[in-house]
């Protein structure tokens, strides 16, 4: 893709039909390249996978992959955030069917592989944008330090390591995994 070629600013729907517009966000209109290297990206699979199976066997809900971009920000119409996982539970969706372009729904959990790529400060904002919409249950994953920062939409926090489970909790009750799981 060359630069020439972009405007300076996009609308969301410009993101659905670039040809490589899976590989990016959408942050006030500009482009934001999602990196994930292969230990990220490998991380968000399996976690995404479980999550995928988990609502396919107890239908509590629909798992959305790395390419899914999350068009939920009132007061920001040209955002789209792409997290490396989430999940909309059963009964939102209207009609129970789901867009094929961008999802205007909050999604109840989001799940964040920190990448090599990614700094503390931009994985620090996209949190703080999902907690602001109301996202009910985020899971920041981080490959290097081999923990899980639970973050709850009452506002509490915890860290989680490879000796630790994370839980659905709420969100998806019954939904356990190994945090060792996520890195084997």
């Amino acid at each position: 893709m060359t630069n020439n070629a972009i405007p300076a600013v996009l609308e969301p729907e410009d993101l659905l039909t670039m040809p490589e517009g899976d590989h990016y966000e959408l942050i006030d209109g500009r482009l934001k390249e999602k990196e994930m290297g292969a230990e990220s990206d490998k991380v968000a699979l399996r976690i995404g996978g479980r999550l995928d199976q988990f609502c396919l066997q107890t239908k509590s809900g629909v798992a959305f992959g790395s390419q899914t971009g999350f068009r939920c920000f009132p007061n920001q119409p040209k955002m789209v955030r792409k997290p490396d996982a989430a999940v909309v539970v059963a009964g939102r969706f209207p009609n129970d069917k789901w867009p094929k372009g961008d999802i205007a729904l909050v999604p109840d959990l989001v799940v964040e592989a920190v990448s090599t790529h990614d700094t503390y400060e931009e994985v620090a904002v996209k949190v703080a944008e999902f907690k602001s919409v109301g996202v009910r249950l985020i899971w920041v994953i981080s490959p290097e330090t081999r923990t899980v920062l639970v973050r709850r939409a009452n506002g509490t926090c915890e860290e989680l390591g490879e000796a630790g489970t994370l839980s659905g909790e709420d969100v998806l009750p019954g939904f356990t995994c190994a945090v060792a799981d996520l890195f084997v």
